[in-house]
């Protein structure tokens, strides 16, 4: 079998890669295709055309997108729906037409409401009004679910959405303006200790809930999901309803998440919030009952995937100095 993971030196799309070649090692006849966005600028129609025709996958998993904390989304909202409509409907597309039958697209929490009833069900989605500090790059994941069910309508396809609450682990963005709220925190509270400094200030009231999953249960879940023989997952969606949300189950507030950061780091000092800054969404919490339906449950706590993240971070972090 040859599966094509787009996206595979991103953080989900490398987890999901270390996955697949674990699965390979152990005897599982699969063929693992990857290109580099040097090699493969999925943005554009021609090459992926070019790269699917050539490689003929039976699978495809697109991992691949522009991602961004909420600076990030403000401040190049262009950029973020752009790229990301482009590398989903190109993707999509020439997979299709290239006979590719089963697919996995990785989406976003943000695809729904700002105002939601908590937790946010799959049928949620399109029942008010989006966020709007990341209203572009949600409307393109939201492109990208109905791209797959569309196609499955009309063609006969299998193309399957999953879409993450807030992923951390290895390998994840620690950039110190365009990362997300986790590894941000862990960059800031590294750089406080080693300085000595005696206040860090985070973004916001400290108030907003946040779910967190280690990308290493997102991998795993994608891939269970992947597997799913096409009558359970028929019998567990609906046609224009099909995505599946996958998260931990239970969130925490951006504050207690700061004082565990502080704890795995070794910051002494005081932390304190800056409610000028935008907080975003209140609270973000999956439903995940679907999926737990299926047989699939997230298995890394937040205090372990934290510690393992910055054990990462350290053993990296020349990599990414700037």
């Amino acid at each position: 079998m040859k599966v094509y993971i787009a996206g595979h030196r991103g953080m989900v799309g490398g987890a999901i890669l270390r996955r697949l070649q674990a699965r390979k090692a152990a005897g599982e006849a699969l063929e693992l295709i990857t290109r580099t966005h040097a090699e493969l600028d999925l943005t554009s129609q021609a090459a992926v055309r070019d790269f699917m025709q050539a490689e003929r996958p039976d699978v495809v998993i697109l991992a691949a997108a522009k991602v961004g904390g909420i600076h990030a989304n403000n401040t190049y909202p262009a950029e973020f729906i752009y790229e990301n409509l482009m590398i989903e409907c190109n993707v999509i597309h020439q997979a299709f037409a290239a006979g590719v039958m089963r697919l996995l697209q990785l989406g976003s929490s943000c695809i729904y409401p700002k105002a939601v009833p908590q937790p946010m069900r799959e049928d949620a989605l399109l029942t008010g009004t989006l966020e709007p500090t990341n209203e572009p790059y949600a409307i393109a994941k939201i492109a990208g679910i109905k791209l797959c069910e569309s196609y499955n309508r009309q063609h006969g396809t299998d193309y399957r959405s999953v879409m993450p609450t807030n992923l951390y682990g290895p390998g994840d963005n620690f950039h110190p303006e365009n990362s997300h709220v986790l590894p941000a925190l862990i960059r800031r509270f590294h750089e406080a200790a080693q300085s000595g400094a005696e206040v860090v200030t985070i973004w916001g009231s400290g108030r907003p809930m946040r779910e967190f999953l280690h990308v290493d249960d997102m991998a795993e879940a994608s891939l269970f999901v992947l597997d799913l023989p096409k009558d359970i997952y028929d019998a567990n969606t609906q046609p224009m309803l099909s995505h599946i949300n996958v998260g931990s189950g239970s969130d925490v507030s951006i504050l207690d998440l700061a004082r565990m950061v502080a704890q795995v780091t070794g910051f002494k000092g005081r932390i304190e919030t800056d409610p000028t800054k935008p907080d975003g969404t209140m609270r973000k919490l999956m439903d995940v009952s679907r999926l737990a339906d299926m047989g699939w449950k997230a298995g890394i706590g937040l205090e372990t995937g934290i510690a393992d993240t910055y054990r990462w971070f350290l053993d990296h972090q020349n990599s990414f100095r700037a």
